[in-house]
This record gives C-alpha cells, structure tokens and sequence, in this order.
C-alpha cells in the first residue's frame, strides 16, 4: 500500500486482515505518519518505495492525485497490479500513459471507483434496463482533504463513473456551471451529460452543504429506482401486471393501486473490503478487472470537460478556479 493518508490508513487496515494475500506492509513519504500508522495497526512501513516494490506483486496507490502518474510509472515498470484511487491521473496524457504502461508490462490496472461496490448499487444493478433520465445528488460538508482540487474531481467523479455504468455508455456532450464559495476551487457544482442513446444524466455535487446526501434517481420504461448510496438501500417502483391501462386513465386511484413497490436488497458488506476483493480476484485472473483503467481514464475525461465548461462560463473572480 502506498500512501498512508487519511484514506489510506483504510487501505492498511483493512488489507492487513485480509485472507488470501499477505500484506506485505505500506510506504508512507513522511515519516511522522508512517511511524503513526504502524504503531496503531501494528504493521511494516517501508522505509523507500523501492523497499516495498521489491517484495509485492500487487498493490494500492493512494497519494495526493499529482502523484499519481510517478508513483504508478515506477510500479508498473516493474510489472506489479495497482489499484489506483480515483481520479486515476491528474491529466488525460497521464492516464494514457500509465494505460499504456500497463499494457506494455502486462500489469493490471484498477481505479478505485469504491462507489460501484455500494450495496445500493449492486442491488438496483439487476433491475436497471436502459436508463432515460437520472438523477444524481452527492453534498457533503466541506472538509479541507480534497479542497485541493474542484470538487468535481473530488466528490462528482464517482457519479460520472456511476452515470456512465448505468446507462452502459459514453457521454456525447457535457454542459455544467459551478461556483467557489469556500474555496478558491469551485465547491459547488451541476452538470448535464446527455448520451448518444439519448439518455440524460443530471448531477450535482457540493462539498459544502449542511448536511450530507448521496441520492440517485433513475428513470427507464419499465419503471422509476430511488436509491440512497448513504443508507445503502433503494426502492423500484413499477406498473402492477394485472393494472389495466385503460381504466386508470377514467378515474383518479391511490398509488399503490397500480404501482408495484420493491425494496432493493444486496448482501452486506464494506465496500473498500468489496473492492479489495474483487481487485485480488482480478490479479489471481479468477474475475475480470471491475473498474479498468480504461473505465478510469473515461471518467476523469468527462471530469475534466465539466472543469473546462464551468471555466468558460465562470464569472471573472480574482483567485477562483475550476
């Protein structure tokens, strides 16, 4: 595991105890930090990441976004898997490069777009059946880790990785508005990504909201799927088989009487731990990759389209950035 940050020391913590791999310990650059986190969880800090890619075969890279590209160029020359943590690179280049890296040296990539393991997720996924309209809402206190970057690299990237999963394509074209308020990054931020297959997707992301929600609304023919990420849990609601069509356009009837509600259930689990999991599994060649780094680079590439769009249409503002 390679940086021990305040993400990071779940990585630690939860690989440590993993069956079906050995952990082989993490590096951490400071030294402060690393002593911490292998106190508290009793494990090795390297002191060099040439130390700890001498003995793996795998691991997890979780440094600041910047370091992302360096830290993996040294890692897949070598030949070894990385789980990397979104947004899988800071630029596009960066993201080829590393794809091509992996390539070359027949190493695998995974990002780490956790929110695809989230029991909500994995339970509404047997039912979603080409999505028309969705609609996604991630708010969230401002907290200074990622305050570094706009938030749409921060907190609205898992939703593009979620929006492009559901409807099972690419975004045709990107429109999005955003505004700093705490930050001289935008903290705040909504943007309309529509499909080739026309399917609309509407997000909005803030990292400084009173309280927190993570809430996605997808609407298709067959029905409507409410979904709670935060909780866990969602519903989908459907027209009855038995309703006749007809008699419901002549006279006004309650809900229930025509509308068939299903509560959306998936085994319980951590989703870092999910993660994790499937990553091993994909390394093993048992499973295929969950979330490749191609799926990555799309990501971060409409990420950074909404970046360019709210820059373009941000009010000229002494120190504000996108």
């Amino acid at each position: 595991m390679i940086g021990a940050g305040g993400l990071g020391i779940h990585h630690v913590r939860i690989l440590r105890d993993m069956l079906g791999a050995d952990f082989a310990g993490f590096f951490e650059a400071r030294e402060d930090r690393a002593a911490q986190v292998a106190g508290e969880l009793g494990v090795r800090a390297h002191g060099t990441l040439e130390s700890l890619l001498d003995v793996v075969d795998a691991v997890t890279i979780v440094v600041p976004t910047p370091r992302h590209y360096d830290v993996a160029q040294q890692v897949l020359t070598r030949g070894i898997h990385a789980l990397i943590e979104k947004p899988i690179a800071a630029t596009l280049e960066q993201a080829d490069a590393m794809l091509a890296l992996s390539r070359e040296y027949g190493a695998i990539i995974q990002t780490g777009h956790v929110e695809r393991f989230n029991r909500a997720i994995r339970a509404a996924l047997p039912y979603v059946d080409a999505p028309r309209f969705i609609e996604s809402d991630r708010l969230a206190p401002f907290n200074p880790r990622g305050s570094d970057v706009a938030v749409v690299l921060d907190l609205m990237i898992h939703d593009i990785d979620l929006v492009h999963t559901l409807v099972g394509g690419k975004a045709a074209s990107v429109s999005a508005v955003g505004v700093p308020v705490l930050t001289p990054f935008v903290d705040i931020a909504n943007a309309r990504l529509t499909f080739d297959s026309g399917a609309v997707a509407n997000i909005t992301a803030s990292r400084v909201s009173r309280e927190r929600m993570r809430k996605i609304r997808i609407f298709q023919q067959s029905g409507y799927l409410s979904l709670d990420l935060g909780a866990g849990n969602g519903e989908f609601y459907r027209l009855r088989g038995d309703v006749d069509v007809a008699a419901l356009a002549m006279a006004p009837l309650a809900m229930e009487q025509f509308v068939e509600r299903i509560p959306l259930e998936a085994e319980d689990g951590e989703p870092l731990r999910l993660e994790f999991e499937s990553f091993l599994a994909a390394v093993r060649g048992e499973a295929p990759v969950a979330v490749t780094g191609e799926e990555g680079r799309d990501a971060l590439s409409v990420a950074l389209q909404i970046v360019s769009d709210i820059e373009r249409t941000l009010p000229a503002t002494p120190g504000a950035r996108a």
